[in-house]
C-alpha cells in the first residue's frame, strides 16, 4: 500500500495525443505546458519499470478526475485494489520472463567451452589465473570489480574507489564461493545465478528479480590484521 501512495503521488498530467500537435517543441512552449510536459515525462519514467500497459487516453481521464475532483467513476479503495492488482500482475510477468532468460543464459553458457561449472551451479571464466593464496569464508579480501547484468549494463563498480574491501561472510553466498576459488593476483570473470544472489524479489530499482549477475572480478589481496590496522 506504501509503495502505491508513493507512486500515486508522482502521477501528474498526461497530455492527450490530441490535445496538441506530437512534434511541438516543449522547451519553447509556455511555461505550464512546460511544466506539465516535464512532469508527464518522469512520471513515465517512473511507471515504465513496472511493466503497465497504459491506454494514454484512459489514463488522462482517470487522472483529471483525481487532480481535478471531479466525479470519479471507482471509489479510491477501488481504484488502489485495480492498480495493486495489476502492478502484481506485470510484476509476475516480468519475473517470468526473467527466469526463462537465466535457464536459458546458463543453459547456453554452461556449455561454452572454457566455462567451468561449480556443484552450486555458480559458473567462471578464468582470465589471469596464478598460484597465489587462495582466501577463506571468513577473509576480508581487496579486490578491483565490476558488476553487470547480462545485457552488459553495468550496476556496481569499484574502479573508481581504486577498489573494495569485501568480507567474504557478508555477501551474497554467489560472491563468498566465486572469491575462494582464486588465488591472489588471478581475474575471473563470474555468471552468478540468481538463486545465488538476490533471488526471485531481487532488489527494488536496483537488482531485477531472478538477475543472472556478471563480475569481472580482480583479487588482489588477502587482508591481514596489519592492514586492517593501518588502514582503519
Amino acid at each position: 500500500m506504501k509503495k502505491l501512495i508513493a507512486l500515486i503521488c508522482l502521477i501528474v498530467p498526461v497530455l492527450s495525443l490530441h490535445a496538441r500537435a506530437i512534434q511541438e517543441d516543449f522547451r519553447k512552449a509556455e511555461e505550464k505546458a512546460r511544466v506539465s510536459y516535464a512532469a508527464g515525462m518522469l512520471m513515465g519514467k517512473n511507471l515504465q519499470p513496472s511493466g503497465l500497459d497504459l491506454d494514454y487516453d484512459a489514463f488522462a481521464e482517470g487522472f483529471k478526475a483525481g487532480f481535478g475532483d471531479f466525479e470519479s467513476q471507482f471509489s479510491e479503495m477501488e481504484a488502489v485494489d485495480i492498480v495493486e492488482t495489476a502492478l502484481q500482475a506485470a510484476a509476475d510477468k516480468i519475473a517470468a520472463q526473467n527466469r526463462q532468460v537465466e535457464e536459458e543464459f546458463l543453459a547456453m553458457n554452461g556449455a561454452r567451452p572454457g566455462i567451468y561449472t561449480t556443484s552450486s551451479g555458480l559458473q567462471y571464466d578464468i582470465i589471469v589465473e596464478t598460484d597465489g593464496e587462495k582466501p577463506g569464508p571468513d577473509s576480508i579480501v581487496f579486490v578491483m570489480y565490476e558488476g553487470a547484468f547480462l545485457n552488459g549494463t553495468v550496476f556496481d563498480s569499484s574502479y573508481e574507489d581504486g577498489g573494495a574491501y569485501i568480507p567474504l561472510d557478508r555477501v551474497i553466498p554467489g560472491w563468498a564461493e566465486a572469491l575462494q576459488l582464486m588465488g591472489v593476483g588471478s581475474t575471473y570473470i563470474f555468471y552468478i545465478p540468481s538463486y545465488l544472489a538476490y533471488g526471485e524479489a531481487g532488489i527494488q530499482q536496483v537488482i531485477p528479480p531472478y538477475a543472472t549477475l556478471v563480475f569481472r572480478v580482480g583479487l588482489l589481496n588477502i587482508v591481514t590484521e596489519d592492514d586492517l590496522y593501518g588502514e582503519f
